[in-house]
């Protein structure tokens, strides 16, 4: 089973990733949730380009990635879940959902460190809001996130066919909540009960940095409304807002070589939630909020 899992793995993520964003790219052209002034070539263009350059760097970087770490943990008796020994389909799903509670925390995490919000913020730099913008990663971001995916992977001693599912639903979902598509709202209030959807997440891709440090979720809507992160709607309403942040907000920053060049240019404004920026309502920003020397710009 382990290795029909390996053997598997390429061909299901990639058939899922091209499938989701096939239906996606078509539902955002058929009933669009806001109007697209930025033609698509330039930006699919550029940010599918970031998608080949990170995962040609992640496989250079990882000798295994996280379903192998979980057969190898399997094997060798690591983590959490293997010492407990529990029923499998028990496993299973605690594992998915600790798994997307860490890309919670870890999503936090780059918004609360500067240097690491000097990486994450080009995803947040997109200056339209749409399914390509769910795969706009810097590669050292990306490399960072793998190897704190394949510590909890090994530390929770999680089972390889979950941790296949788990990546999966989060390649899917970051497509799926960031399509610029037209949902019900009827239809988007019952769902995002269970997956964030595009209106849950586009608030936290707002230029105001209250909303974007708030709904940090990819894949589950419950750790938001748990750490009072949640945000149901922008200020500006899903027509008004401006996506972005308030710098980087030229078609050239756009290009492939100012998003690879943009962490080490500017300064980080008052976007990292540990400033003054932080989410008032947030009991999480404020744990995370100094109790001494307030941020300044």
């Amino acid at each position: 089973m382990p290795d029909a899992i390996l053997a598997y793995e390429a061909p299901i993520r990639l058939a899922v990733f091209l499938a989701v964003l096939a239906v996606m790219a078509a539902w955002e052209l058929a009933a669009p949730r806001r109007r697209m002034d930025i033609p698509r070539l330039l930006r699919w263009s550029n940010n599918l380009a970031l998608v080949v350059i990170d995962a040609a760097l992640v496989r250079l970087a990882f000798p295994v990635l996280a379903v192998g770490v979980a057969v190898i943990a399997g094997e060798r008796g690591w983590g959490l879940l293997n010492a407990l020994a529990l029923p499998g389909w028990l496993a299973g799903i605690f594992a998915i959902l600790a798994l997307d509670l860490a890309i919670y925390l870890q999503h936090v995490l780059f918004h609360a460190v500067p240097a690491l919000w000097r990486l994450h913020r080009m995803h947040h730099a997109d200056l339209e809001f749409d399914a390509t913008t769910g795969v706009r990663f810097h590669p050292i971001e990306i490399l960072l996130s793998m190897g704190l995916k394949l510590g909890v992977v090994a530390a929770l001693g999680a089972p390889a066919l979950a941790v296949l599912i788990f990546e999966v639903l989060l390649n899917a979902t970051a497509i799926f909540n960031h399509a610029n598509i037209d949902l019900p709202r009827r239809a988007d209030a019952l769902i995002r009960l269970f997956v964030v959807t595009p209106d849950m997440h586009r608030v936290h891709h707002s230029i105001h940095p209250s909303e974007t440090n708030s709904n940090f979720g990819f894949n589950l809507p419950w750790w938001d409304r748990l750490f009072g992160t949640y945000r149901a709607e922008p200020r500006d309403g899903h027509l008004g807002m401006t996506i972005g942040i308030d710098a980087f907000r030229t078609r050239r920053d756009l290009w492939l070589d100012r998003m690879l060049l943009q962490p080490f240019r500017g300064g980080t404004g008052g976007y990292p939630l540990t400033g003054r920026s932080r989410n008032p309502g947030s009991r999480l920003s404020q744990k995370l909020q100094p109790p001494e020397k307030p941020y300044l710009e």
